[in-house]
């Protein structure tokens, strides 16, 4: 059987490992691997897409990216979009698609399984939101990235006497700013779960520097946190799957605070630098476990499924479940953050 390999959305650590992966896997199945070139518009028209084997496939482990492109097309806004896909599936004589992406990637995977395509995936994203998986690859990169960067705003924070806000990515779910934002040692966390309460910001930042001997502080947020009137947008502008550009709920924050505390202080946007570079070990050795699970569910024929990290176990998971709703942070996680901020 010939089986089509895609990734969409934004790119993300671990992507080139699971490609590798299901082209090892798939071979040893007896399964001939097509790579699908910038995610779903690489099956609308014209097809883009190349051949896949271990030769051209070894060596990228490590890479960051991913080899096949990315985008962040939507077949079912295209007039025919759909059918479109179907019919090059045929022509090109594809049996199944391993669908690599988020939230947006894998709902056109769940409409397309529903039309009858054959259709198995891999979650995929630095914000950790996709329900039905304890943890997606690219994730804990995306994290240590952030640690390693809070880590070095705490010593120019305290050269400086300075306020800094350290804006991370996470439009619905705060678990990047959360996570990194313990691991960092951060004064305050603000995630998109809880409304920003800025005169508890500002009050708490306040108590802090006048009740001890400390004359920093450092404030982690995550792009989607809400201030007033709701998210803090680059552009109104939408994207094919109805999402706006967010950006800039960290200046906003800095001028807030030294406004009201009086306080100098300064904003850093980690942004795209979070989603570059080198896969961390476990992000590597978990994205490696999700693409032979997907060869292996092509083989079985588990249509319409999702490879799953439970516990310690890779399962297969329904698609649908995986996609019916955003995993965020929860209050029990999240005390345990709130536990720092007194």
């Amino acid at each position: 059987m010939k089986i089509a390999v895609l990734t969409g959305g934004g790119d993300c650590p671990g992507l080139n490992a699971v490609i590798r992966a299901v082209v090892r896997r798939g071979e040893q199945q007896g399964l001939e691997v097509m790579g699908v070139r910038e995610g779903w518009r690489g099956l609308m028209d014209p097809p883009l897409h190349e051949r896949l084997t271990r030769e051209l496939t070894s060596g990228i482990l490590h890479l960051g990216g991913t080899i096949l492109g990315t985008s962040r097309t939507n077949p079912f806004k295209k007039p025919g979009g759909p059918e479109t896909v179907q019919k090059n599936l045929k022509d090109l004589n594809v049996g199944a698609v391993v669908a690599i992406g988020g939230e947006d990637t894998l709902g056109v995977a769940t409409k397309l399984h529903s039309l009858g395509v054959n259709v198995v995936g891999v979650p995929k994203t630095i914000d950790n939101d996709l329900s039905g998986t304890d943890l997606t690859f690219g994730f804990d990169t995306a994290v240590q990235i952030a640690t390693d960067a809070i880590d070095r705003l705490h010593s120019t924070a305290e050269s400086h006497n300075r306020v800094i806000v350290c804006e991370v990515m996470g439009r619905h779910a705060g678990w990047i700013a959360t996570y990194s934002g313990i691991a960092g040692g951060a004064d305050v966390i603000l995630i998109p779960e809880k409304p920003v309460e800025i005169d508890k910001v500002c009050a708490h930042i306040s108590r802090r520097h006048k009740s001890r001997d400390v004359n920093f502080s450092i404030v982690v947020v995550a792009e989607g946190a809400k201030l007033g009137g709701g998210e803090t947008k680059v552009t109104e502008k939408l994207d094919e799957f109805g999402h706006i550009r967010l950006g800039g709920i960290g200046q906003q924050l800095a001028e807030l605070i030294e406004k009201k505390t009086g306080f100098e202080t300064r904003a850093t946007v980690l942004g795209h630098i979070q989603r570059g570079g080198t896969p961390t070990a476990f992000d590597r050795v978990l994205a490696t476990r999700f693409g032979v699970h997907a060869a292996d569910m092509v083989a079985k024929k588990e249509w319409g499924k999702m490879a799953a990290l439970r516990g310690n176990a890779i399962l297969s998971v329904p698609l649908a479940e995986a996609t019916a709703r955003l995993k965020t942070v929860d209050d029990p996680f999240f005390s345990v953050a709130e536990v720092f901020f007194g």
